[in-house]
């Protein structure tokens, strides 16, 4: 008996911790997806379309062919984020700042912030490149962020809304991943999923929208 209970605790928990739980909604009902298994793999299946095929048409997405879209848009995100991804936050601070030009204090605790960020990112290319060890890159890096955390805590003392800061700081956290990345992703990495991605949206049996933290979205094809 003690067996059996072990195995069905076993099998709750694996089920409770899928990856993909509360991740993947139809593109066509806005419904979020649920999985269905069978003895020769494990399906992702929209709850409407499942329970009424009428109500819905959109057809069930295999999570082998999900992990392989990932790893996919991963990929080309690492080669591709500083032309991608850069650019956007560069945007996205210079209309921060244009909106702050009334209030010289928040202003110039942007700008610092802003400062410091790059300063991260050019110790993160530095140590990718291979000179910055370990350990200077951590007390540099350390310190930098302790600086910028003061910063933003003095920025929600002025009670001043912090939408933008938050998506800037998701941006910078994605180009982080990027710039520590070094190698390619060869299989389906669920701590790097679980980092950058917020949701997907199954537009269609042959594209994902891949919802990225920073409101990047970003669509790749499944292959069959």
């Amino acid at each position: 008996m003690q067996k059996i209970l072990n195995e069905q605790k076993k099998a709750h928990k694996g089920f409770q911790h899928n990856i993909f739980s509360k991740k993947i909604y139809c593109g066509e009902c806005g419904t979020i997806y649920k999985l269905k298994k069978s003895k020769t793999e494990a399906c992702w299946v929209c709850r409407n379309h499942d329970y009424d095929s009428a109500s819905c048409s959109m057809k069930r997405v295999s999570e082998r062919n999900i992990k392989s879209a990932f790893v996919k848009l991963h990929n080309k995100l690492l080669y591709n984020y500083r032309q991608i991804l850069t650019p956007l936050a560069v945007n996205l601070e210079r209309v921060n700042l244009k909106s702050l030009s009334n209030n010289k204090d928040l202003l110039e605790i942007h700008k610092q912030i802003a400062k410091l960020k790059e300063q991260t990112h050019v110790l993160a290319r530095l140590k990718t490149k291979g000179f910055l060890d370990e350990a200077k890159y951590l007390g540099q890096t350390t310190e930098l962020n302790s600086k910028i955390a003061k910063l933003q805590t003095e920025i929600k003392k002025l009670n001043v809304s912090d939408e933008e800061d938050e998506t800037l700081e998701q941006l910078d956290m994605l180009i982080g991943y990027f710039e520590k990345r070094q190698k390619l992703m060869v299989e389906f990495e669920e701590l790097a999923f679980e980092s950058i991605v917020d949701k997907i949206v199954v537009k269609n049996q042959n594209e994902l929208e891949f919802h990225l933290i920073g409101g990047l979205e970003l669509t790749e094809k499944i292959c069959s």
